[in-house]
């Protein structure tokens, strides 16, 4: 690799990791709406805004592990993790903070729209790290067992599985604080995660286009990845 290839791969995987990390804070903040979704007719979804960006995270994941590798994978995990946990104390010192008689936006209504953020990023945090974690783990493990090929097949299964553990961990932890009541708990599991199942699907083939982009940028051979250690010499 050229130095210039070397430079721009370190650009690359920092803008994946900001998308990733705005894309997962995103969802933390707005999961308090929730809405329907009539599929063609065949299903009607019941689910959260917040789960809109929440599939990109696990694109850009896979993207940097069948890209980067591994490692740097679950670096960009642990990165959201920090960035999540950041926003909350940002958000709980604004919830604590007094509004003036004249701002636009006053206590009660601040409340009512961030104040349960916390127990959604504590529950967000535990799926997600459960979730993140096993798809890392399982798209490696599909792709060391078909020695690099069908990446559709690693794509989806690692995330199918990772998506059910993400779905319903989060959905349990906030029944369990009385944020979701419990009567919804299967309705919400169920439509939550056919919707992530329906994503991943779709998304497949924009993995396929970014991951002959970035190997065509990188100059890669086919299911090779890039040395880190050697883009830091």
């Amino acid at each position: 690799m050229t130095l210039k290839q070397k430079l721009s791969a370190e650009r690359v995987y920092l803008i994946l990791a900001a998308l990733f990390i705005s894309s997962l804070v995103a969802s933390n903040l707005i999961f308090q709406k929730f809405f329907q979704y009539d599929f063609f007719g065949l299903y009607t979804f019941e689910i959260s805004v917040g789960i809109l960006p929440y599939p990109i995270t696990f694109l850009i994941t896979d993207t940097i592990s069948e890209i980067y590798g591994k490692r740097k994978a679950n670096q960009v995990v642990t990165a959201g993790i920090f960035a999540s946990l950041f926003s909350l104390l940002i958000i709980l010192v604004s919830d604590a903070s007094t509004a003036t008689e004249w701002s636009p936006v006053g206590d009660n209504t601040f409340h009512k729209v961030f104040g349960a953020t916390g127990i959604a990023i504590f529950a967000s945090m535990a799926s997600y790290l459960l979730a993140q974690y096993i798809d890392i783990y399982l798209y490696h493990f599909w792709k060391k067992l078909t020695k690099g090929k069908h990446l559709w097949l690693r794509n989806n299964f690692s995330t199918f599985t990772s998506q059910f553990v993400d779905t319903a961990t989060v959905l349990f932890l906030l029944s369990l604080f009385g944020k979701i009541d419990w009567s919804l708990f299967g309705g919400l599991l169920l439509s939550g995660f056919l919707f992530k199942v329906i994503i991943a699907a779709i998304d497949t083939p924009f993995l396929y286009l970014s991951v002959y982009l970035f190997r065509k940028k990188f100059n890669l051979k086919a299911h090779e990845e890039l040395n880190y250690e050697i883009l830091k010499k």
